[in-house]
């Protein structure tokens, strides 16, 4: 049980440096990830260095071709677009859905998940800021019983994950918040036509946030997970919602 435990540890931590190094911008896009070149750096078995790539492969951040080996995914403008598009026509009519369906229970849910978010924005969490602001969308469809569009939104927002990751900024992150929390309390009042504005208005303004014009990152694995940058001094105040 101990050594399974060290081994999850180990694979999780191998995880978390490839996906920082994704997010910071260390490493290109269609950047061959070497099993062996990975296991040297981190001392590891491949075996756990396989076993974090399969994990990257299952958020999209990695892609695992037979035959070939692992790269870091290449997000593609064009399909982030196409996702944003189908995203519009299905969450509008989930929002509509969901003003009709809402509990008092299905607020507060939603109310703690965006508590969440924020606490993920303000320490400054690329990662799980990015999956909590996705997830308000699955939970929508969770709560109001629609597994089907939950797992559809899921699948969606797994596609343009990577492009998220590293063309949103901490502001587009913390008004994104901010606008799911206005959501709510839109929910909470019943305004069905409100609740859909705020929505069309909320996809719009994520898609305009990710910041496309970034340097070009590095192919070489072992500069990249070398030259992590110092963590910034955090802000004592932020602008208010």
């Amino acid at each position: 049980m101990i050594r399974r435990t060290m081994e999850t540890s180990s694979t999780d931590q191998i995880a978390q440096a490839l996906t920082h190094a994704i997010v910071e911008h260390r490493l290109q896009p269609g950047a061959r990830l070497v099993e062996q070149t990975l296991a040297d750096l981190f001392q590891v078995s491949r075996t756990l260095v396989r076993q974090a790539l399969f994990l990257l492969s299952e958020k999209r951040l990695v892609r695992l071709e037979p035959s070939r080996g692992a790269f870091v995914a290449s997000p593609s403008v064009d399909e982030a677009r196409q996702v944003f598009a189908v995203r519009r026509m299905l969450e509008i009519e989930l929002t509509r859905a969901f003003v009709r369906a809402a509990t008092p229970a299905h607020i507060q849910d939603l109310r703690e998940h965006v508590a969440r978010e924020q606490a993920a924005v303000a320490r400054e969490d690329v990662a799980d800021r990015t999956e909590l602001l996705g997830d308000f969308h699955v939970r929508m469809a969770e709560l109001i019983g629609n597994e089907v569009l939950a797992q559809v939104l899921r699948e969606l927002l797994a596609r343009c994950a990577i492009a998220t990751l590293m063309y949103q900024s901490a502001t587009a992150a913390h008004d994104s918040s901010a606008e799911h929390a206005a959501l709510v309390e839109c929910f909470a009042a019943g305004d069905v036509t409100q609740a859909v504005r705020l929505m069309r208005a909320h996809l719009d303004h994520v898609e305009a946030g990710l910041n496309l014009e970034q340097p070009v990152p590095t192919f070489d694995i072992q500069q990249a997970l070398a030259a992590r940058p110092a963590p910034r001094a955090r802000k004592t105040s932020r602008r208010p919602a």
